[in-house]
């Protein structure tokens, strides 16, 4: 393993064991742990035992079991706070199942944002004191309003990518707004030689199922328009098909009625009894 080096057999051992506990999984994935507390690590464990493993070891101990299952490809990813996760599962799924279990906490200083931390307009539970001196040090506009603290406008306090100093942690904390989400932060997955990274697992599943629904109306009034019938179309055709036909009837009904008051008018009119009159 370590050329030119005595490795201790338990090292050896650990190596081996993980090597073969990966070959029992179709899928591999790698995770950072950084900034996951143990409490959050062992309830997405927990909750998720059915669907993965999650295989804590030494940084060392996962390279050298990559290298000996053949998956050096994935060796790259290692260079974080590294776990496993082994599962039979859809990768896509896994990742998306490790994104609903993640929690809220409160930032800290030092934490990057995410994303914009808001502050909306709105009363606080928070009384007059102290308080109003944390808010306005991060430039919130707020005010007693009716025996408590208001704040006054929506106001950006931390934009996207931003160090959260300490003034804005303290702010959120007196807020009581949790605004950074911690779990199991997926490096990499594969399954049978395919490598899929972090942006590459990500579904935007509202904007997905939106799509399918615009796609599949899409493709009902197509095949209404060209007049193909399928399973799932054939009830309104046939309900358009009745209605039409009421229309047709409707309107041919009403022209034999018109047809039959100019034949009225024509045997009523001066003309026409002239001419019964020379017969």
């Amino acid at each position: 393993m370590l050329e030119g080096r005595e490795v201790k057999p338990s090292k050896i051992k650990a190596v081996e064991d993980l090597a073969e506990l990966i070959k029992k999984y179709r899928v591999l994935g790698i995770i950072n742990l950084r900034k996951t507390p143990a409490a959050a690590l062992q309830k997405i464990k927990s909750s998720l035992k059915d669907k993965m493993l999650v295989k804590v070891a030494k940084k060392s101990t996962i390279v050298f079991a990559l290298d000996k299952v053949g998956k050096n490809n994935l060796k790259d990813y290692v260079n974080v706070s590294p776990a496993l996760i082994l599962t039979n599962e859809d990768p896509f799924k896994i990742y998306l199942a490790l994104e609903r279990n993640k929690t809220l906490i409160f930032a800290k200083s030092g934490d990057k944002a995410p994303e914009d931390i808001v502050i909306k307009e709105g009363p606080t539970d928070l009384p007059p004191g102290p308080a109003i001196s944390t808010l306005t040090k991060v430039k919130l506009p707020a005010k007693v309003v009716g025996g408590t603290i208001s704040i006054l406008r929506d106001k950006v306090i931390c934009k996207a990518g931003e160090e959260i100093d300490l003034d804005v942690a303290s702010a959120l904390q007196l807020l009581k707004l949790k605004t950074l989400r911690v779990g199991l932060d997926v490096v990499v997955m594969e399954e049978g030689g395919k490598v899929y990274t972090k942006d590459q697992l990500y579904i935007d599943v509202e904007r997905l199922m939106s799509d399918i629904r615009i796609a599949s109306m899409n493709a009902l009034n197509l095949s209404l328009n060209i007049e193909y019938p399928t399973k799932e179309n054939i009830k309104l055709m046939v309900i358009m098909a009745h209605l039409n036909a009421k229309a047709l009837e409707k309107v041919i009904g009403s022209e034999k009625e018109e047809s039959k008051e100019d034949d009225l008018k024509q045997e009523e009119s001066p003309e026409s009894r002239e001419g019964e009159k020379k017969e």
